[in-house]
């Protein structure tokens, strides 16, 4: 059985794998891994798709050093899947062309396969129930929220492994505290390389272990007003040392974390939140908690399906969590339940007060929630398990997976989980406008450029750009404008657009991507009314810039 949730795992993530248009980050992703910078693409100048590509072309004589050295000046996140993720593709990678992107999602999709077995093993260490290891297996092999990470060519997936390691480790401790045992230096040095790792393939990996340690200081706190003696057993002590090593080991990464520059590439989730949208946030923790269980097409759909999608979802969510309610006390007389019960509302707890206190909206994103998600999964298995053994709640269960395979489905044929950037849209508008003009016209595409993540977006298109060109049906040579901005003074952009248009033959068709420009008109560039919009990811405007 564990085989074929394996299976089915396997086959979900990857069908479609490469169906999505690839994004941003997935762009970053790519380029340090194949040890590449994204400095070597020329800003305010004019360049050509090859150029704009130029990242995206595996260089065998790139190194390990090279992964590391781009990623720690150019970026916000620390190495370990970037170096993993450098030798897949330098070993299954093609040296003639770009990276491939199915393959560069395939490491993801692999590493998520592999939780499978991973979360039935430690469910069943837990809790000792086969029942509890399977429903914990199926229900991450189906999750439309693990599957949307599992077909992102990005580290999510691996730091879930560490998580499991980690969080395993944790309640291992807490049982040994309370059998009065004390943990194995084979434990403790475990834990500390999981913790370790686990900081060195996502930052956010830190607030799992604020939470670990959240729960260790209840069980601290309960045997200090007990016995002060209590807190100086072997068994403490090997905690202390556990704790030591793991701060020791994410020191240098903590390190480096702070030492980020100020490059603009995480200051999108510091909102200045109103008292209106208090509750936002909170909404939205439920919106992803829920979507690890069950999705529906909300997007790409219509108005009227997404409404009768989600009063589905609701009337499930309803019943499941009548029922859930029933027997989780029962539950709690687990110990194992409860410290992961209480590891994942001290994780959702911390997020808010980040959220709330410091202003920085980690529930703005669903990959954000990787933090706690294997410890939701842990808990719905033990759950569905206690619901399995009455006869008349099957059904329940039965709804519930079915929900899940639907939900899979939807991830996967892109009706879920739709990309945040969607230059698949933006790219069939640019050629249409094009078809309508007779004469052979360059098309130039100009963005206001803050840091890698605008490249990235303008790498998105330039991707689709060239697999019509592969096809040979792209009917102009696209070239692309990064304009840098400077902080918030958009007063250089502005004017090197401005100088790079006066010196461009005429005519030609000007596109301003996610670019609010001053006027053009005394360039002679008039404002096209029909090809101004705005898609996921992309604000856009067409300027028609004839002979003086």
């Amino acid at each position: 059985m564990l085989l074929l949730w394996i299976v089915i795992g396997f086959i979900l993530r990857l069908n479609n794998l490469d169906l999505k248009a690839p994004w941003s980050d997935e762009w970053a992703t790519s380029v340090f891994s194949l040890g590449n910078s994204f400095r070597t693409i020329p800003l305010d100048q004019i360049i050509s798709l090859d150029t704009l590509l130029s990242p995206l072309e595996l260089n065998t004589n790139n190194s390990t050093h090279d992964v590391v050295n781009n990623l720690l000046t150019e970026s916000t996140h620390p190495p370990l899947y970037f170096i993993l993720n450098h030798w897949w593709l330098k070993i299954f990678g093609d040296s003639s062309g770009l990276v491939s992107i199915w393959l560069a999602r395939l490491l993801s999709a692999s590493l998520g396969v592999l939780t499978i077995p991973s979360i039935f093993s430690l469910s069943y260490f837990l809790f000792q129930s086969k029942i509890s290891a399977h429903f914990s297996a199926i229900l991450i092999a189906i999750s439309p929220w693990h599957i949307y990470l599992s077909q992102e060519a990005r580290h999510y997936t691996l730091a879930m492994l560490w998580i499991m390691a980690s969080v395993g480790l944790l309640i291992i401790a807490i049982d040994r505290i309370k059998q009065n045992k004390k943990l194995s230096f084979a434990i403790v040095f475990s834990w500390i390389i999981a913790n370790t790792c686990g900081v060195a393939t996502h930052y956010f990996l830190g607030i799992t272990l604020i939470a670990e340690v959240i729960v260790l200081f209840v069980y601290w706190l309960q045997d200090f007003l007990e016995s002060k003696h209590n807190i100086l057993k072997v068994s403490w002590q090997r905690i202390y040392l556990a704790i030591l090593g793991t701060f020791i080991g994410c020191s240098v990464w903590f390190f480096l974390w702070r030492t980020i520059p100020d490059n603009q590439l995480t200051s999108w989730i510091f909102q200045n939140n109103s008292w209106l949208e208090f509750y936002q946030p909170i909404a939205r923790l439920f919106l992803w908690i829920v979507t690890m269980f069950a999705l529906l097409p909300v997007e790409g759909v219509s108005e009227i399906v997404a409404i009768i999608s989600g009063a589905i979802i609701l009337v499930v969510l309803s019943w499941a969590t009548t029922e859930i309610i029933k027997v989780f006390k029962a539950c709690t007389n687990n110990l194992q339940f409860i410290v992961l019960w209480q590891f994942v509302v001290s994780a959702i707890a911390f997020i808010l007060i980040i959220t709330y206190v410091f202003g920085a909206d980690l529930t703005l994103s669903a990959r954000f929630q990787f933090i706690y998600f294997p410890g939701i999964i842990l808990l719905a298995g033990y759950l569905f398990s206690y619901l399995w053994v009455e006869k008349h709640k099957k059904k329940l269960i039965i709804v519930c997976l079915l929900m899940g395979v639907c939900g899979s489905l939807t991830v996967i044929n892109n009706y879920g989980f739709q990309k945040v950037e969607r230059p698949d849209l933006v790219v069939p508008i640019i050629l249409k406008a094009n078809s309508n003009i007779k004469d052979k016209t360059p098309v130039i595409i100009a963005t206001r450029h803050k840091s890698h993540g605008q490249t990235g977006e303008m790498m998105s298109i330039a991707w689709q750009f060239q697999g019509l060109r592969k096809q040979n049906k792209l009917p102009f040579q696209p070239q692309f404008l990064l304009a840098h901005q400077i902080g918030e003074n958009e007063t250089i952009s502005d004017r090197i657009l401005q100088e790079k248009i006066f010196s461009l033959s005429r005519p030609f068709q000007l596109w301003l991507v996610n670019f609010s420009a001053s006027e053009l008109s005394n360039q002679n560039c008039l404002e096209d009314q029909n090809y101004k919009g705005r898609v996921t990811g992309y604000k856009y405007k067409l300027y028609h810039c004839r002979t003086r």
